[in-house]
This record gives structure tokens, C-alpha cells and sequence, in this order.
């Protein structure tokens, strides 16, 4: 089964695939009961990533692959037994992508490249940026918006913010493939996934709150 699975720096582990490949017939028994109340549309995308992370845990952390999944208020997924070790779930079109960070925040997303980019939001998430993008080809420029967006993401799910975090107000340097955004590194894996795919994470700490 294809999968990218790598460390983006030690103690924090990525993983993507295709949806099709991780809708499992017989899914993880906590998986399969919290995806009953999803409506059906959603449930084979909500599957898919969910097994994709069990297997990215199985291969990191294992002791921790059978842990009930859990939502915050906000809505960023905990592990019931073991809050202080971060996760992160993506999903779009037919991409999906995991994140496992021991003793971090982390946050991943992977974005499919829109057919086209309107110029008012390129605008608002490029900022000063925009005239450096604008004029490329639309195929070009709709994958370096891709690849913007999915950094100002994980950033605000690693904060564990989401929208309300305002993500396209986080100033990404197109073309970059790493930086930094208050207490978080990013990383863009643009050498690695054809696929616009980027991680963010805290620095390690032992005593992580996770309230």
C-alpha cells in the first residue's frame, strides 16, 4: 500500500494517502462508533483518516494505536489516554494525512490545488505577497496557493485555533518550505509530496498543558 510516511524532525512523524486506499471493511471498533452519527458523505473520508492514523501510531508509537479518539471545544482531535501526545488529521478530495507528535502541538493539512484562485483570495491569504504569485500560469499559481494555505493551517491547528485562529492573516513567504510562526515551526514537504502537504509544531515539552 503507498503511503509517505516520514519525520519531519525527531519526535514528529507525517503520513499521507489516498482515501481509497485506508476505507477499511473491518475499522478500529471506536473508530466505526464515532463514525455512526456522521452523515454518510462524511464517514468514508472520516474512516479513512482515522485508520491512516492508527497505522501512523502503530508504526511510531505503538502502545498508543488502540486509544479512543477524542474532539476538543474546538474541535482538535486528542487521544483519550494520552492528551499530552499531539495528533492532527487532514482530509481533501482524496488525499488524507496524519500527524503524531510526542510531547507537542501539531497540526497537518493537505490541500488539492483549486481549478482557479479569484484574485481577492489570493489577496487576503498572500497579503504582500500576491504580486509575486498573481501573474503565474492559473495551474501554477492555484498550487502555490495550495501550498500557502496548507502552511497557515497547520499552523492554526497546531494552536488548536482553527479558523478563528485566522490563518490567511499568517505571513507565508511563497515558495518557502519552512519557517516559523510564534511558538510553532512549519514545514512545506514540497520535495517529497506532489500533493500541497505542510506540518507545525511546538517545541518538545514535558510538562505540556493540555487544557
Amino acid at each position: 500500500m503507498t503511503v509517505l510516511t516520514l519525520q519531519v524532525t525527531p519526535g514528529v512523524w507525517v503520513a499521507r494517502g489516498e482515501r481509497g486506499q485506508w476505507a477499511r471493511p473491518d475499522p478500529h471498533p471506536h473508530d466505526r462508533a464515532a463514525a455512526a452519527v456522521l452523515p454518510r458523505w462524511r464517514t468514508e473520508e472520516f474512516l479513512a483518516s482515522r485508520a491512516l492514523l492508527r497505522h501512523l501510531l502503530r508504526a511510531t508509537l505503538p502502545e498508543l494505536a488502540d486509544e479512543p479518539v477524542l474532539a476538543e471545544e474546538q474541535g482538535r482531535p486528542v487521544l483519550a489516554g494520552d492528551p499530552g501526545t499531539g495528533i492532527s488529521i487532514s482530509h481533501d478530495g482524496d488525499a488524507v494525512a496524519v500527524a503524531v507528535a510526542r510531547h507537542r502541538r501539531v497540526g497537518v493539512d493537505v490541500q488539492q490545488p483549486p481549478d482557479s484562485v479569484p484574485d481577492a483570495l489570493l489577496r487576503r491569504c498572500l497579503g504582500a505577497h500576491t504580486p509575486q504569485v498573481a501573474p503565474l500560469p492559473q495551474r501554477t499559481r492555484a498550487a502555490e496557493f495550495a501550498w500557502v494555505w496548507t502552511a497557515q493551517e497547520a499552523c492554526v491547528k497546531a494552536a488548536g485555533t482553527g479558523l478563528s485562529g485566522r490563518p490567511w492573516a499568517i505571513d507565508i513567504r511563497p515558495g518557502r518550505r519552512r519557517g516559523q510562526w510564534h511558538d510553532f515551526q512549519w514545514i512545506s514537504l514540497r520535495d517529497l509530496s506532489r500533493t500541497p502537504l505542510s506540518c507545525a509544531f511546538s517545541a518538545p515539552r514535558d510538562d505540556l498543558d493540555t487544557s
